[in-house]
């Protein structure tokens, strides 16, 4: 029987492949990807967001220069637990893509891992150089931080990441307000719960997401 969730998985994962090629070939970067790197590519993403991380590293281990594939890859083997494969593997990444900022993120995460606290720190720091509103970065930042006794500088990145947050879920509570009068209502309630996880602390931002929720949820019962 179809399954509609899945499928709209695959889709979405199909996308993300093409994406990524037509970027590839946009800036010119090495030799377009055969048909069959990309089925490889779209198979492996399949199964990363499976969880099935073993079969991803299987799937993508013949494939050395596709930058969607290393990083793929290296991110399946952070998660596996192989952080020494990981980060010979995300390594490649970042020397296929010095500026990709994916790249750079997990192998911050792998040294952090490996005890290479001073390796992730430097990392942390080039990022936000690049990106100064990266919440991702500016957490594991904070984290770092925290690690090394810096306590002042954890609390103060942390004051920033949750600034940058509440802009971004404001973002998401208007573009719900305007899919759930454009009878999108699965999208709406789609966007209050990504608002809701930017936000676990207790604000009247949060009340307002809650309350739309709410309203939403109680109409489509009717």
């Amino acid at each position: 029987m179809c399954n509609p969730r899945k499928n709209r998985q695959k889709m979405k994962t199909l996308l993300c492949a093409i994406i990524f090629i037509f970027f590839l070939t946009s800036i010119s970067c090495g030799k377009t990807p055969d048909a069959e790197t990309i089925r490889q590519y779209v198979r492996a993403s399949d199964a990363y967001s499976q969880g099935e991380f073993l079969k991803v590293s299987e799937i993508l281990s013949g494939q050395k220069n596709f930058f969607p594939s290393l990083i793929l890859r290296a991110k399946a083997e952070y998660f596996s637990g192989d952080f020494d494969t990981a980060e010979k593997t995300c390594r490649k990444a970042v020397k296929a893509r010095t500026s990709s900022s994916e790249a750079n993120f997990y192998l911050a995460r792998i040294l952090r891992e490996k005890g290479d606290l001073e390796g992730a720190v430097k990392i942390s720091e080039q990022l936000l150089a690049d990106d100064p509103q990266n919440i991702r970065a500016l957490r594991f930042a904070s984290d770092l931080a925290a690690e090394t006794g810096k306590f002042d500088e954890a609390a103060a990145l942390l004051d920033r990441a949750a600034e940058y947050s509440a802009e971004s879920a404001m973002v998401l509570l208007d573009r719900a307000r305007l899919r759930w009068i454009a009878g999108r209502k699965n999208d709406a309630l789609e966007d209050l719960s990504r608002a809701k996880a930017m936000l676990p602390w207790e604000t009247p931002l949060l009340r307002s997401i809650i309350n739309l929720e709410k309203i939403i949820t109680e109409v489509q019962i009717k």
